[in-house]
Formats: C-alpha cells, sequence, structure tokens
C-alpha cells in the first residue's frame, strides 16, 4: 500500500489528491474549520444527537422504554469497543500516513506525522459510523443525521491529508460490523441494566420522563431484530424505533 504512485495508477491515491487538493484552494480560514470539526466538532455533533436521542426516547416511555435506552447506551459503548478492535488491526496492517508517501499534499493536522501512527482504518470514521449505525437502529430519523454526520467526517479525515478514502471507507465496515454483530450480546448485558435502572427510585427518571408510564407505547425485544433488518415501526401519531 505504500508504495503506490502519486497519481494514475491507483483510484485511492488520486481520489486522496482530488479530495484533499480542494484544501489547496480554499481559504485558511476554512482549512482551519474543517481541521477543527474534523478532529472534534463532529464527534460532539454525535454525543448530542445521541443525547437528544436519549430525551426523546425518554419522553415517549412506554412498556419498552428500558429497552430502548439499552439500545442507545450500545451507540457509545460499540464505538468505544470498535476503536479497541481497530487497535491490532493497525498494527497488524501498518499502513503509513499518506503524507509520508505522497508528496505535495497539505496536510492540515500538523500532530499527526508521528511515523508510528498508522493510517487505515481510521478512528474517526470508525466511531463517528459506530454511533450513527446505533443511532440508527434505535431511532431512524437520529440515525439518519448521525450517518450524515459519519460521512462528512469521512471526508474531512481526507480533506485534512491524513487518510486514504480506503481507510475512512475501512472505518465504516469496522464501525458498522461491530455496532450490529455485538448488538445481541450487548442488549442482553445492557437491558436488565436499564430495568433495574427504571425500577429503581432514584433513576427512573433516566428511563421514562415522570407521567410516562407503561402502556405509553414502545416495541418490544423483537422489535430489535425487525430494525436491524430495516423494517421500520411505527404506530399511532409518533414513530416508534427501536433496535439493537
Amino acid at each position: 500500500m505504500a508504495g503506490l504512485a502519486e497519481t494514475g495508477s491507483d483510484p485511492d491515491v488520486d481520489l486522496l489528491y482530488d479530495i484533499n487538493g480542494l484544501a489547496k484552494d480554499a481559504p485558511r480560514w476554512f482549512d482551519r474549520v474543517v481541521e477543527v470539526v474534523g478532529e472534534y466538532g463532529l464527534l460532539v455533533a454525535l454525543v448530542v444527537v445521541v443525547v437528544w436521542c436519549w430525551w426523546s426516547v425518554r419522553r415517549r416511555g412506554g412498556d419498552e422504554a428500558a429497552v430502548s435506552v439499552a439500545a442507545l447506551v450500545w451507540a457509545p459503548l460499540g464505538a468505544a469497543v470498535a476503536v479497541l478492535v481497530n487497535i491490532p488491526i493497525r498494527g497488524f496492517v501498518q499502513r503509513p500516513r499518506p503524507f509520508l508517501d505522497h508528496q505535495g499534499l497539505e496536510v492540515l493536522v500538523s500532530g499527526k506525522t508521528h511515523l508510528s501512527d498508522y493510517s487505515f482504518v481510521s478512528a474517526h470514521a470508525t466511531i463517528a459510523m459506530a454511533m450513527g449505525v446505533g443511532l440508527f437502529v434505535v431511532h431512524r430519523k437520529f440515525g439518519m443525521v448521525g450517518i450524515g454526520l459519519a460521512l462528512v467526517e469521512g471526508f474531512c479525515q481526507v480533506y485534512m491529508g491524513v487518510h486514504y478514502p480506503t481507510d475512512v471507507v475501512g472505518g465504516f465496515a469496522l464501525g458498522t460490523a461491530v455496532v450490529l454483530l455485538l448488538s445481541p450480546v450487548a442488549m442482553a448485558l445492557l437491558t436488565p441494566v436499564t430495568r433495574a435502572v427504571e425500577g429503581s427510585g432514584w433513576g427512573g427518571g433516566l428511563i421514562r420522563a415522570r407521567g410516562r408510564g407503561r402502556g405509553a407505547g414502545g416495541v418490544g425485544a423483537a422489535g430489535v431484530g425487525r430494525r436491524v433488518a430495516g423494517a421500520g415501526v411505527e404506530g399511532g401519531a409518533e414513530e416508534r424505533d427501536l433496535a439493537a
């Protein structure tokens, strides 16, 4: 991977130069904005979307509110697990950062110029897509926002010159696979915890808003598998999304 020609011989490298070339033509202030957004802003935005989704699920209440919250908790936890899985992958592939093998790239993040910091797969893309997919299986609309933010995150990583496009695609695949494949185990572990919190005097408000008792709505545990398969469940005036 490290010995690819700069242009004309590999679509991955060609696309890298095309996207990163935009940074050379853009104003310096815009590059700075992309750097901040790509490094921190989009990940913070994903956390905000997760909290917003939790607030929506909490207000909706219902018999299976604890299942919904458990599925939502798995979104950031799944992203963390995906990052851990990425560590041995990076060590095995050992792909250098693109600016180490290709001249003329506009590198916007100088802190990533360490030789020991490998490129494949992109941790930012992994985290972002894991959270986006995790959100999608809980609530379709919030999930679409999360996946959209993840796609922008991937673009920013290439724009900043710190990742190849295939690093980003690999991160998307890894984040998606970890969240979906480990979801049954995660739900089996997390659902009893959220049910216990729901039944406690101190933590019930974390699962359901006051006045939103059982029977207000929600989807049973069987809806989890259907949601992962892409089937939506709707009822009444409110959308009832759940999965893991």
